[in-house]
Formats: structure tokens, sequence, C-alpha cells
């Protein structure tokens, strides 16, 4: 796709290290996402290649061994790895929003430790907020941080970890009422624990078990998982930024990248139905011309490619903002909502062009319509977005009686 989702202002480093990323997809990826895909099975080749070319390092500053790029460019490297397969981009997606958050939030020890290691890949991240009764309800939070002496012990459940067996590094929200007396309002008591464990499954260091993968409908490859504490001790020096009754705003700093990051796949993979959607078009032939020369089709494609180029336009905007060091809750969510509904639409009109094919797992397209969904839901589902979104304009459009 060389006309839609065009991106301008960039400089020559972003434009030639968003080229590597789009040979690499068309390359490495598309040729064997399907495949992978349908066995769910972890890329192992593909990770490797990204790490061989500093993608893991990408945001991370020059000082600590990374790339110390802008959150615009690897927006725009995430929606190509998407356009290639979603899955990939969310193996990089929850690495990053520890990245970020060690970069923002951490002990000068802290980053000292973990972001040169985690700019060469040797240490993958994965965040954790979502318990099993949770939802979208993050004060209802139950996981807790006990201090006794130097160490903090955590008991509870955690849910939908990307990255679960895989990562080596997790940071974990988590209650903590030393300093909070009862009653302080829920966010004022959460913290971010950093904890280290072995990649893999069952017990990966004593107190921390990683039951296995869950089961997904798309969304396939990367590993899903449960994460469960019970008595895990750590080290108070691994609490984030080294002061307890912060972790609710440094997830949710965390989470704006996140939903930064959703966008793009949503326009990544948004782009890639399109193409799939304007091909075959061109291709199949019904009562005597191909299905592209029907005016039905025709405002079908014109329709997918408007919202591929819109959804690419906010959520451009909303990175842009971020990396301003403006507030971007409102660009981010817009842009994360928007981007998502899109998704699903334009996948929805490419598996509708493909008539019957669109059902069978031989073509690509299937897969996307599994994958898009997943969309929908995270980093806050629609309605989540929505209410960011209506809460910020009120605060913008405050009425002045």
């Amino acid at each position: 796709m060389t006309r839609l989702a065009q991106t301008a202002g960039l400089n020559d480093i972003q434009r030639e290290i968003l080229s590597t990323v789009r040979d690499f997809v068309d390359k490495e990826i598309i040729p064997v996402a399907t495949q992978l895909e349908h066995r769910d099975e972890y890329p192992t080749e593909i990770v490797a290649g990204l790490k061989e070319l500093g993608l893991f390092g990408l945001m991370i500053p020059e000082e600590y061994g990374g790339l110390g790029e802008s959150l615009l460019t690897y927006a725009l490297c995430v929606e190509e790895i998407a356009r290639g397969w979603m899955s990939v981009s969310g193996i990089i997606n929850t690495h990053f929003i520890v990245a970020y958050m060690l970069k923002q939030h951490g002990t000068q020890e802290q980053k000292d430790t973990f972001l040169p290691r985690m700019a060469l890949g040797e240490v993958r991240g994965a965040f954790s907020m979502s318990e099993p009764a949770l939802g979208s309800d993050v004060s209802a939070i139950s996981s807790k941080g006990v201090k006794e002496g130097d160490e903090y012990v955590l008991n509870g459940q955690k849910m939908w970890l990307t990255n679960g067996g895989t990562s080596t590094l997790v940071a974990v929200l988590a209650r903590s009422d030393e300093g909070h007396p009862e009653g302080t309002a829920p966010h004022k008591s959460m913290t971010t624990f950093l904890v280290e464990k072995e990649p893999g499954f069952g017990e990966v260091r004593p107190g921390l078990t990683i039951p296995g993968k869950i089961d997904k409908m798309g969304y396939k490859g990367v590993d899903t998982t449960e994460l469960i504490m019970d008595d895990l001790r750590i080290p108070a020096n691994r609490v984030l930024g080294g002061t307890t009754g912060r972790g609710f705003y440094q997830m949710m700093d965390g989470v704006e990248v996140g939903r930064v990051n959703v966008a793009a796949r949503g326009c990544g993979v948004a782009q890639r139905a399109f193409e799939l959607g304007v091909s075959y078009a061109q291709q199949r032939h019904t009562f005597g011309k191909p299905i592209a020369q029907h005016q039905a089709i025709q405002f079908k494609l014109a329709e997918m490619a408007t919202k591929v180029e819109a959804a690419h336009a906010m959520m451009v905007n909303a990175a842009r903002k971020k990396d301003s060091g403006e507030r971007n809750d409102l660009e981010a969510g817009m842009a994360k909502y928007l981007a998502s509904e899109y998704c699903k639409e334009v996948v929805e009109d490419a598996f509708r062009i493909h008539g019957g094919y669109g059902f069978s797992k031989e073509y690509e397209i299937e897969r996307l319509y599994r994958e898009a969904p997943m969309l929908l839901i995270g980093e806050g589902t629609a309605e989540i977005q929505k209410m960011i979104i209506g809460r910020r304009l009120l605060e913008e459009y405050r009425f002045q009686g």
C-alpha cells in the first residue's frame, strides 16, 4: 500500500526506519503469519529478527543503549508490524509500556538495571493491571502488597497478561496500604511493583505461577496468561519510583502509550484488510467483469479507504501530542476508539468482498476477521474511551453560567 496512510513531516531517520520495518514485514512476517497463527505458535524467528533490527530499544534513550526514538516513530512501526500480523505488535507493545514507565517514573537504579537490557531485548517486559473479577474497574483491584522488613509480600491473581510466559520483567499493579490509612481513595493506595521472573510456565519463581496460555478466538501466537502471586517476596527497591501510592498514575501514563499503540494496530490491520479487499475485487469476476467495476464494490472500497486514512490521521495526532509533553488522554482515547471501530468495519467489508472465500482459512482475511475484535476491548473498551473523551470535553468546554 503506497497511497494511503502517509505521514507528513518525518525526518530521514524515521523514513529509513519505517522502510526497513516495512521490508521486514513484507518478507518475514506476511508470508508465514497465517500459518503460525493457525498453529497458535510463538513467532520465535520473527521476534529474533525484530531484536536484530533494534526494535526492542526503539523508544529507550540512547544513554541506555536504545535508539531514543519518539512515540510517533514507534506507533508508525507498530502500524507496519500489525499490517503483517497483529500478534507481533502485541509482543513489543507491553515491552514498551514497561520501558516507558521505567523511563518516566523509575529510580535511577531501576533505569540503570533494566533499560540497557530491555533495549537489547534481553529483558522482556509485560504489565499487569486486570484481574478476573475486575473488568474495566481498576479501582476494584484486590491484589495486595504488604511490607515486611526490606521486602514486600504480594498475593493475588492477575488476568490478561500479554507476554505473560515469555517476559522476564512484569510491572504489577497492587494495593499497598502502607502509609495510606483506611478510607484513602482507592487510586491513591495502589503501587506498581517490578517483578523479575524466569520465562516459561508453571512456577517461574518462588510464589509466582504462570498457569499457561489462555486459548483465544484470535490474537494467537502471543502468549496471554494469568499470573498468580502466593506470598511472592520482592525487595522494597522494586517499587517503581521508590514510593508507594503512585501506581495508578504510573499505569495510566503507560496506558496512554498503550492506547496509541492499539490505535496504530487498528490502522495496520485495517490497511491490510483494505489491501486484500481491493486486490481481490480486481481479480474476482461476476457478470462478465471484475467486481471492482461494480458501483456497489467501488462505494465499499471508497468507504474503507476513507476510514483507513481518518484513523491514521488521528493516531498520528495522538502520538505527536504525547511526544510534545502535553496531556494526550483525549487524543489517545479518540484515536483508540475510532481506529478500533473503523478497523472492525474495514475488515468486515473486506470479508464481504471476498464472499464465501472469506470464510475459508485459506484466505488471510479470515484471520483478520478474528483478530479485529480484540482491538475493541484492549487497553480499555469503547465505552471506557467514550467516558474519558466525554469527561475531558466537559473540562475543556465548561459551561460559564
